[in-house]
């Protein structure tokens, strides 16, 4: 039986005092009408039919997602995550790549937050879209400060640069870009190397093979692997190099050395494509820490360079990065940075404004610039004192072996030389985490830490085989 709805009118009638009905009181009886009808229609239906809950709805039990499995956690950003869970008061975590103060706090540099501050007082600055390429002033000044501001290859617009998500989406838009232009899919990857290249260059399409690089007996470069390596590999084959600063162990070639890597790169048309990550964090200059790159364009061949700030302005959350391709012919160079934009703007359409903008501000201003180039060097000489520090503290101790290469290696890390066992007893008795590779970030470490991961390596090494 249909219920009786009362009325706006029948109301008033029955109480004329309280007959002011607002417009939600009418929403209201309009939409009890609506339900009431369609309550009737259903009456009339076949009562055994049921309306059954679609497949992605909350009232489904089973998920269509039931069958996906937990991923497991990253290698590198996963030390993080145990660290945290850590109650331990005396923790350490030398697993992430990040700078840390000599208080062991995260360090937002003062021309940073100068730059930040001249932006924040522009009136005149919006949030419109950047272009697909980003920010142009951003990129010509990283261009330059990557190759040079006398480079011929710059004078003769033979570069094209496009601002990315700092240094991974610099690499994958690179990767993309190969993986649709050029004609050798293969890129060779130093072993061992950071453990995001072989999964960016896989997913841009290309099939990822390894040189040798490190020689775990000396600690050091195997520079006759690598030459044998490169030598065997395809011609037109593409070559991932780390401009400086090699992730993780430390280790660079000489100049030298480099020079006799271009030489067997550009007689097997091997295409280089560089990884700089460190500019200027490693040795403190900015100018050594790009000799390499430099030297492969000086020889007016062509090159691939993935920039990123997170390091050298720690600018690490705002994702600051830059791909330059060095051609040969200016007008190549324009056709290339037209399929760069179309690898971009599907992946992310544009990138943000924010910290290009703090990056441009201070490569622009000769005194900011002058500023930055202070701070930076004076990152880059703590963790060079830590790298002393820790060898002479091991050395005092009698730790057994050889710890020369502590202090050889540059960058941010050390390839310590420690086993997964070793790494995961300091782990366990000593809450020290870091990769098991035995990788340690020498930015995380400080004066007042360095005795408790001498014990500790000491402790592993005498009582873990």
């Amino acid at each position: 039986m249909r219920p009786q709805l009362t009325s706006p009118d029948a109301h008033c009638i029955a109480s004329p005092s309280s007959c002011a009905f607002s417009a939600s009181d009418r929403r209201l009886n309009a939409l009890a009408r609506h339900l009431v009808d369609a309550s009737v229609v259903m009456d009339t239906q076949n009562p055994n039919d049921t309306v059954s809950a679609s497949p992605t709805s909350g009232f489904h039990v089973d998920s269509v997602f039931a069958h996906v499995v937990r991923a497991p956690e990253d290698p590198i950003l996963g030390v993080t995550v145990a660290y945290n869970k850590d109650p331990s008061p005396v923790k350490l975590n030398l697993g992430v790549g990040a700078y840390r103060t000599e208080e062991g706090k995260p360090l937002v540099l003062k021309v940073v937050r100068q730059a930040e501050q001249q932006l924040v007082n522009d009136r005149a600055r919006v949030k419109e879209y950047l272009p697909i390429v980003g920010l142009a002033e951003f990129n010509k000044l990283s261009a330059k400060l990557i190759l040079g501001a006398d480079s011929p290859a710059i004078q003769e617009n033979r570069v094209t640069t496009v601002q990315c998500l700092s240094g991974t989406g610099s690499l994958r838009v690179g990767g993309e870009f190969l993986g649709r232009h050029y004609h050798q899919r293969t890129i060779y990857i130093p072993q061992p190397t950071w453990g995001n290249h072989p999964k960016i260059f896989t997913l841009a399409g290309l099939s990822v093979k390894t040189y040798r690089y490190y020689d775990p007996a000396t600690r050091g470069l195997n520079f006759q692997g690598l030459l044998e390596d490169l030598g065997s590999a395809p011609s037109g084959a593409i070559v991932l190099f780390h401009a400086c600063a090699h992730n993780p162990t430390g280790v660079d070639p000489t100049v030298q050395q480099w020079e006799q890597i271009r030489q067997l790169m550009r007689s097997k048309a091997l295409l280089p494509f560089f990884d700089s990550a460190y500019q200027g964090f490693a040795s403190g200059s900015l100018d050594v820490d790009a000799q390499s790159v430099r030297m492969f364009v000086a020889d007016g061949g062509e090159c691939l360079v993935a920039q990123s700030y997170a390091k050298n302005m720690g600018l690490y959350g705002e994702r600051v990065g830059a791909l330059s391709i060095v051609c040969k012919t200016a007008d190549i160079a324009s056709r290339v940075e037209s399929q760069l934009k179309l690898v971009i703007r599907p992946m992310y359409s544009n990138p943000p404004i924010h910290g290009a903008s703090i990056v441009a501000t201070i490569l622009k201003d000769r005194d900011m610039y002058n500023e930055w180039t202070i701070e930076l060097k004076a990152m880059a000489d703590r963790i060079i004192s830590m790298r002393h520090q820790l060898f002479d503290a091991l050395r005092a101790r009698g730790t057994p072996g050889d710890w020369s290469h502590i202090i050889k290696q540059i960058g941010m890390f050390t390839f310590t030389g420690l086993n997964s066992e070793q790494v995961a007893f300091m782990t366990k008795e000593y809450h020290i985490y870091m990769t098991s590779d035995g990788r340690i970030s020498m930015a995380g470490l400080s004066s007042k830490t360095v005795p408790h991961l001498t014990d500790a390596i000491h402790a592993a090494v005498t009582r873990v085989a």
